[in-house]
C-alpha cells in the first residue's frame, strides 16, 4: 500500500517535471516579492535573484535526473537482448 502511495510522488515525464518547476517558480517569485518589500534596495534584489536562481538550479537537476533515468532504463532493457544474441552465437 505504501508503494502505491509512493509512486504518486515519482516524476515520470517531462510534463510533470515542467509543472513542478512552474510551481517552484511561482513560490520563488512570491517569496522574492516579499523580500523586495521587506528589504528595499540592493539587498532585496539580491535575495530575489537568489530565490529565482534556486529554481533554475533545481529545474535543471530535475530534468537531468529524468534524462539519466530514461537512459538507464533503456540500457537495462537492451541488456537482455544482447545476452540472448551472445547465447545464440
Amino acid at each position: 500500500m505504501l508503494r502505491k502511495i509512493g509512486r504518486l510522488f515519482v516524476i515520470k515525464t517531462n510534463w510533470e517535471a515542467y509543472m513542478i518547476i512552474y510551481a517552484l517558480a511561482l513560490g520563488a517569485v512570491e517569496r522574492g516579492t516579499v523580500y523586495l518589500s521587506r528589504f528595499p534596495g540592493f539587498g532585496g534584489k539580491l535575495l530575489f535573484l537568489a530565490c529565482t536562481g534556486a529554481v533554475f538550479m533545481a529545474g535543471g537537476k530535475i530534468l537531468d535526473c529524468l534524462k539519466y533515468e530514461k537512459a538507464a532504463l533503456l540500457a537495462k532493457m537492451e541488456q537482455p537482448a544482447e545476452e540472448l544474441e551472445r547465447k545464440a552465437a
